[in-house]
């Protein structure tokens, strides 16, 4: 029985400037499948599906969905025609309730001669929650009562419960934790089995070839080649992604620590209500310390603990000399950087330039007076340095892909010269071979003496890079590990279940 197609898309095409990101592509998604959409940072992936879904108009083409032509002025729009997006960085609303951000834009349904019954919202919302297994996420309550992950997992439901046609997953797996990730492949499932489409984008090949039937690839904005996920391995799709053969080898292959210096910054019997518990470290000159757990056994606290960003911390944060850190203007006089997993609400300023997001930092200590031209010209240096796909400095960091914004993150703090960085989830939503380039960047500055925390929930990411592992679990440190070639991810799974 030949296959239905569902999404048929014809010559899209997208401008932002002089830079083509996507270039007349073509592609048919099918009924019943699941279609992953991959490629480096800046490839078109989410410039694709961003119009498919109303967040940016159509350049040019058209798609055609489940034989209706369609051309979404907004994602409610495209709501409506039947296709829905989870979005990488968070797309949940402060200020509104749970239920008020899952039915925003389609509140209609709600309401009796202009008035709205705000009961029958909550007790609609619930049901959807209760029925997906988040009993725990209240409708009434205010969205920003809860972390990045419940708001995501939010999402899920508000952009899944109306049985869209259409369900484009960008990056959503970054954002998660284990059991998230698995409760998000299960909505992917259930999509498909009732015959509806899935594409999903990501940048993990394994969860790639785990949970697609067809992967295409883009590249530059164009349209490469399309795959049964059955008959390619990761290499494979690496090389058609990147055009040419890649090393495997991403990680450190040393097993000495003797590099490790000096204590550099150090905390002691830190604790910040329900998040951390009388934790206690040293992180040394020289060295790379990770930081490993499950969802909320803390460990995203520690990297805001250490920065001085905590609301209500107690004891005591202080570089080796002494010096306590117990604001973020210290850790900044001091040298220290802090690159948070959500990029998008506390590492950068969306609405700005990437000229004026890398050179923040460092405006304290650039020459007086500031000219526009040093300026550009300090923000090109570390944007080039980080390969940043732009069409220039000037750029709104609100136009670039996830990868990109997160190595415009990584810019700042590397024109910054810090001492000591503290980098929470650094390569979420990077493309292999930036990963590659994150990871080499990261052991040259162990090299010259930096002092890096490493707070990540990929596990072959922390034993790959990290001097010593500390392992989390309620709040708390379950364990230590040391550097080893014989260190597996069940030694860190034990610890941390």
């Amino acid at each position: 029985m030949a296959k239905e197609i569902m999404l048929h898309a014809v010559g899209i095409d997208k401008r932002f400037g002089p830079t083509h990101a996507v270039d007349h592509v073509s592609l048919d998604f099918y009924k019943g499948e699941i279609h992953a959409l991959i490629g480096e940072n800046g490839s078109g992936k989410s410039t694709f599906t961003n119009m498919l879904t109303g967040i940016i108009t159509i350049g040019g083409g058209t798609f055609e969905l489940d034989g209706e032509k369609i051309a979404p002025k907004n994602q409610v729009d495209a709501n409506h025609h039947g296709a829905a997006v989870i979005v990488q960085e968070q797309g949940t609303l402060d200020g509104l309730t749970v239920a008020e951000n899952m039915f925003l834009g389609d509140e209609d349904q709600f309401m009796s001669k202009g008035i709205k019954n705000t009961a029958a919202m909550y007790k609609k919302a619930q049901e959807l929650l209760d029925g997906y297994g988040l009993a725990h996420i209240k409708a009434t309550d205010p969205i920003e009562h809860y972390n990045f992950e419940d708001r995501k997992l939010v999402e899920i439901v508000k952009s899944t419960w109306f049985k869209p046609k259409v369900l484009v997953v960008d990056e959503t797996t970054t954002a998660l934790s284990q059991s998230g990730r698995e409760e998000l492949f299960r909505v992917m499932r259930d999509v498909r089995d009732d015959n509806r489409t899935v594409i999903f984008i990501s940048h993990d090949m394994g969860e790639v070839l785990e949970m697609s039937d067809t992967i295409s690839i883009l590249r530059d904005g164009e349209f490469i080649k399309t795959v049964d996920a059955k008959e390619v391995d990761q290499d494979g799709l690496k090389t058609l992604m990147v055009g040419r053969k890649m090393s495997e080898h991403y990680y450190r292959e040393d097993y000495d620590q003797s590099l490790a210096g000096d204590v550099a910054i150090s905390m002691k019997d830190v604790s910040v209500p329900g998040q951390l518990e009388n934790l206690s470290l040293e992180l040394h000159k020289g060295e790379i310390l990770g930081i490993g757990g499950l969802s909320e056994c803390g460990m995203h606290e520690v990297g805001k603990a250490l920065f001085g960003a905590s609301y209500n911390r107690t004891g005591e944060v202080k570089l080796g000399d002494g010096t306590p850190i117990d604001d973020i203007n210290a850790a900044i006089d001091h040298s220290i950087a802090y690159a948070s997993k959500d990029r998008d609400n506390e590492s950068l300023l969306i609405a700005d330039t990437i000229q004026d997001n890398i050179t923040l930092p460092s405006l304290r200590k650039m020459k007086k007076p500031l000219s526009p031209k040093h300026e550009r010209e300090f923000a090109e240096k570390y944007a080039k340095q980080m390969s940043v796909k732009m069409v220039g400095v000037s750029q709104f960091v609100s136009a670039l892909s996830g990868g990109n914004k997160q190595k415009v993150v990584l810019a700042r703090w590397l024109g910054a010269e810090s001492d000591i960085l503290v980098l929470d989830s650094p390569t979420r939503g990077i493309d292999i071979k930036v990963k590659a380039d994150i990871y080499n960047l990261m052991d040259e500055m162990r090299k010259q003496g930096k002092a890096i925390l490493v707070i990540s929930e990929e596990i072959m990411e922390l034993i790959g890079m990290c001097d010593r592992i500390l392992v989390m679990k309620d709040h708390k440190v379950a364990g230590e590990l040391e550097r080893s070639r014989d260190l597996t991810e069940n030694d860190l799974i034990s610890l941390m279940v």
